[in-house]
């Protein structure tokens, strides 16, 4: 059992719920949730003594919004300490090997772009810029001796190739030209620019394009990840500070049609042609490799691997490589073969994995290269995990992180997984939420009717009244290859949907994560109906547990994936009162057809839509408009290229042909996400109203 330090929190939980009982506690309001400090992922050192943490202290006005870096001491002063103070925002923090500075990304003034900055914790003073790259620099990593750096960039390959009067012709002409695809990712336009290995020495000006000249840099199908804030090259520097190994793939030309994949490739330092590390260049649509590191005494190199089978889910597991050699010695699965979320090695001959398990994000743990699975490190009751880290301080295991829960917003904390308990580190976050009632999450589960066991959680409003009947909100994850986390959310955040007045129920339906691999991949050929059906036997379930919840008042809703369930069920059932549809889509080859991301959705299906007609129309919400009766609120971001704004729009024209009560929002400057302050605040605002509307008003 997860047992929080210091003795305060529990003090202070207790309070809360005095506060609760008394009547002084309030529920959240959206300047509770938007202005709350967001603490970011910790970053430490390699010696284990102190650690880097970027905090935003969010403003409706994003220009009033700031966001620094702070040090934590990790050797027992417990001393934490703002080190920036600017308006711009500092991330990607990289440490030197000795111990002594860092390295970050900035836009400063004077910067046309970001640039790699470096900062000295040992003489102190401000931050230098060591870069100046005309289009930027980024994922910034010292090599072993912290002499050099290597950054990646952004550049135009055709840029060289145009002659002078090609420039002249294109004078003010504003066009995307494309020959193939992707096009888009997520919501960013493919500008034709593709990511540059760079190395530069610490204190000069010039750098080297290591791969520019390469023939891997020359295939159609060379691309980085796909980030959607830019490709990455996800660079490390080889223990022998020779070479880098970084992630890339030389197959994204195949994405309409086939599987694409990720390689780890191997390039000197000074240039060269990168060398392929894993797959085949005979096989399109292979494994896929990314996260790549070193053991701390490189011996070792280790990676996640997403297999590619005839199923569109796969979990990823590790795969550890001896070095230099690059052979196989080890293979690392987690139980049920759940998903590797993140992974770190501090040097104590262990890997620490973080995995999703039922709604909680846990810490599990192998040995680096006997053991084939890892096993839980200490069971978990509240919350989840991220930003994991690790390092050996003086032979001791160092291993910090974020822990959030949906009562509690994220904090760093000291990980002790000998003891089970974790210490937390800052308290960004704690005046904000000292007078809100926040009840915690609740679970339950159940069996369906093909066997699976369901699982739900449960949040209650605040000020609860055990002796009160609640009307019931069921909110749909998006994905579907996620799922309904113990955290504190911005966009869905639930106890500001809860409020005082409503009880919700989140069902990690079949097709979730964190409850194995087989249970994720359940929905392949079944894209809504299993889901849903799911999710509406949670609700039975909840309300025939929980004498509190009215059955009779029930309302349903979703984003993006969530958004195609909520319009699957105003085909298909007739028993909520309401229901609310962001970025959802509601024909299935549309969806298909225009998305930036479509072959997964074909290969889900068993074949493209003119191949399998029957198989694509028997879950289109579209074909049953016939049947629809239920109000609906519909909001989309106008940006929108994963879900495009044309799903929305022909599910508001059917509505209307069909005359169902309905209110439609599209946000002209928002995307897949509402990400405004003043849009959010809005946005909440219409879905309070809605609710009110429909399960409040006698």
């Amino acid at each position: 059992m997860l047992e929080i330090r210091p003795a305060a929190f529990i003090v202070f939980a207790g309070l809360l719920l005095l506060l609760a009982q008394s009547g002084l506690a309030k529920p959240i309001t959206h300047e509770d949730v938007w202005l709350m400090p967001r603490v970011g992922s910790p970053v430490m050192s390699p010696d284990g003594s102190r650690a880097i943490v970027s905090v935003t202290t969010p403003a409706y006005d994003r220009s009033e919004q700031s966001s620094d870096l702070y040090l934590i001491d990790l050797t027992g002063v417990n001393d934490v300490r703002q080190l920036t103070y600017t308006n711009g925002g500092e991330s990607q923090v990289a440490w030197s090997p000795d111990s002594t500075q860092i390295a970050f990304r900035a836009r400063r003034a004077g910067d046309e772009e970001a640039q790699i900055y470096l900062l000295s914790l040992t003489q102190g003073g401000e931050a230098k810029r060591i870069t100046n790259h005309p289009n930027g620099a980024a994922e910034a990593v010292f090599s072993p001796d912290g002499t050099r750096i290597a950054f990646v960039s952004q550049i135009d390959p055709t840029e060289t190739e145009k002659s002078e009067g090609d420039v002249d012709a294109l004078e003010g002409v504003n066009v995307l030209t494309y020959t193939g695809f992707p096009i888009r990712n997520w919501n960013r336009w493919l500008d034709g620019t593709e990511p540059r290995l760079f190395v530069q020495t610490i204190g000069d000006d010039d750098f080297i394009d290591v791969i520019g000249e390469s023939q891997l840099v020359q295939k159609p199908g060379f691309a980085g990840s796909r980030a959607s804030s830019g490709a990455r090259l996800n660079p490390i520097w080889t223990p022998d500070g020779e070479s880098l190994v970084f992630s890339a793939s030389d197959n994204r030309h195949r994405y309409a049609f086939d599987y694409t994949d990720q390689d780890l490739w191997l390039v000197d330092a000074t240039g060269g042609e990168p060398v392929r590390l894993t797959g085949s260049e005979a096989l399109e649509g292979d494994d896929s490799y990314s996260s790549a590191t070193f053991s701390p005494d490189g011996q070792y190199l280790v990676a996640s691997k997403t297999p590619r089978t005839d199923r569109v889910f796969n979990a990823s597991e590790l795969v550890v490589w001896s070095w230099p050699d690059a052979s196989v010695v080890n293979t690392i699965q987690m139980p049920d073969r759940r998903r590797v979320r993140q992974f770190v090695m501090p040097g104590d001959g262990q890997v620490y994995v973080l995995g999703q398990d039922a709604g909680h994000v846990k810490i599990y743990q192998a040995d680096l290269v006997d053991d084939a699975e890892t096993q839980l490190s200490f069971e978990v009751d509240s919350g989840i995990y991220a930003g994991l880290q690790g390092a050996m301080r003086d032979g001791e295991l160092v291993l910090l992180g974020n822990w959030q829960a949906a009562h509690r917003p994220a904090e760093v904390v000291q990980i002790d997984v000998e003891e089970g308990t974790h210490e937390a580190l800052t308290e960004f976050t704690q005046e904000a939420i000292a007078d809100l009632d926040l009840p915690p999450v609740e679970h339950f589960w159940f069996e369906n009717d093909e066997g699976m066991a369901i699982h739900s959680m449960l949040v209650k409003p605040a000020n609860f009244d055990p002796e009160k009947r609640y009307p019931v909100l069921t909110l749909m994850h998006g994905g579907p290859h996620s799922q309904w986390q113990d955290y504190f959310f911005i966009r869905w955040n639930y106890h500001l949907l809860a409020r005082e007045d409503f009880v919700l129920v989140l069902t990690n339906y079949r097709g979730s994560t964190g409850f194995g691999e087989a249970f994720a991949q359940a929905i392949q050929g079944d894209p809504l109906q299993g889901p849903a059906k799911d999710i509406n036997d949670a609700v039975d379930v909840a309300i025939e547990r929980f004498d509190f919840i009215d059955g009779s008042r029930q309302c349903a809703g979703g984003a993006s994936y969530g958004g195609h369930l909520a319009n699957w069920m105003q085909s298909s059932t007739d028993r909520y009162l309401c229901l609310i549809s962001h970025a959802g889509l509601v024909n299935l080859a549309t969806q298909w057809g225009t998305s930036d991301a479509v072959y997964h959705r074909e290969a889900n299906m068993g074949g493209p839509p003119w191949a399998l007609p029957e198989v694509w129309a028997a879950q289109n919400p579209i074909n049953f408009a016939d049947q629809w009766q239920t109000p609906v609120l519909v909001t989309i971001g106008m940006k929108d290229e994963r879900v495009p704004l044309a799903n929305s729009l022909e599910y508001w024209t059917a509505l209307q042909r069909q005359q169902i009560e309905s209110r439609l929002l599209v946000y002209p400057s928002e995307d897949h996400w509402i990400m405004s302050g003043p849009n959010s605040r809005h946005f909440y605002g219409e879905l309070n109203a809605w609710l009110e509307q429909w399960l409040l008003t006698p």
